[in-house]
């Protein structure tokens, strides 16, 4: 994104000049098809395999456009961000490639795998207590100490209009598409989704997936000003923040309507994809296909596009899981 206009909403144009700038570092991931899943929900169903994602989701997208978008003299200190997760081992990822320094706040509760994944990729982290409020605090503290540029997780124009990407890729390799499906969470993902979706084709329909657990989004548009949750308890760990100021208006503007599921639902989507499709998803990632099931009625006989936002199960917990009921 031009520097004259990192301050202003994306557009279709910037998401187009960010996927530019990404695409040599990123995987154009593909589309794959289930005929069963299609017969289960009554439509056709694209699912963009975000999971399959370099760091496992779609968030490389938007770290990736932010750390490249920064000039020489703001880049040299490195970056900073808070996350439980996929953000945090993205924008690892991203600053590994660029060779400066990512400073990356998680709380001491995050999924051991996704603390892995931030090492891996050379990120410096420091844990801070599990609340909003300590995040900020603690990567406050540290863009003072270094002097380093504060990359938000999702409130960022940069991070939306990298995660558009996914979306844009998603309406060039499927034609026609009625609907679109997508995780929200802060709203990163589901703002670039809309901008690049009704962009390309106005009538498509977007929706946002959300846990019952975790329905800030819903209730943010329905009361038509950002409402919070304080302590969302969901299985889908990475759809636990609140809409930001840059998300919400977009979100508000653009998105057709948010889809709830329980936590049932994901459970049971996250099995389908891995027995009919042999995908391995997190459970963030699969609300898009547990919100086409429960609302089975708005997708019949539809084509729709579902992304499937990341594949990053902590696999070492699965596995301990089932190994007692096998050795049984």
């Amino acid at each position: 994104m031009r520097s004259d206009t990192v301050n202003q909403r994306p557009s279709l144009a910037d998401i187009r000049e960010a996927h530019a700038r990404i695409a040599p570092h990123i995987h154009r991931t593909p589309v794959f098809r289930s005929r069963s899943l299609d017969t289960l929900v009554g439509a056709e169903l694209f699912f963009k395999c975000e999971n399959l994602q370099r760091s496992g989701s779609f968030k490389i997208r938007g770290a990736t456009n932010a750390v490249l978008s920064l000039g020489a003299e703001e880049a040299a200190p490195g970056v900073v961000t808070h996350s439980s997760g996929n953000h945090a081992a993205a924008l690892a990822l991203a600053a590994h490639l660029r060779g400066i320094a990512a400073h990356i706040v998680m709380p001491e509760n995050a999924p051991a795998v996704k603390v892995a994944a931030v090492r891996a990729y050379g990120g410096r982290i420091t844990f801070c207590s599990p609340s909003m409020k300590a995040r900020e605090e603690a990567a406050a503290r540290i863009v003072a100490e270094t002097g380093a540029t504060l990359v938000h997780p999702y409130n960022d124009h940069r991070i939306i209009a990298g995660q558009g990407t996914a979306a844009l890729e998603l309406l060039e390799q499927v034609e026609h598409l009625d609907m679109v499906l997508a995780p929200v969470s802060g709203g990163g993902l589901l703002s670039g989704t809309a901008i690049a979706a009704k962009g390309l084709r106005r009538q498509v329909r977007v929706l946002g997936c959300e846990p019952r657990n975790a329905d800030d989004a819903y209730r943010s548009l329905r009361e038509g000003r950002i409402v919070t949750n304080e302590h969302p308890v969901t299985i889908a760990d990475g759809l636990r923040a609140n809409l930001g100021d840059k998300t919400f208006p977009i979100i508000s503007e653009l998105v057709d309507d948010i889809v709830l599921v329980r936590e049932e639902e994901i459970v049971q989507a996250m099995h389908l994809l891995f027995e009919r499709m042999k995908l391995v998803v997190e459970p963030s990632g699969a609300v898009g296909l547990a919100a086409a099931l429960s609302a089975r009625a708005k997708m019949a006989g539809k084509r729709v596009g579902i992304i499937l936002s990341g594949g990053n199960v902590d696999m070492s917990a699965f596995f301990a899981s089932v190994l007692p009921r096998a050795d049984s």
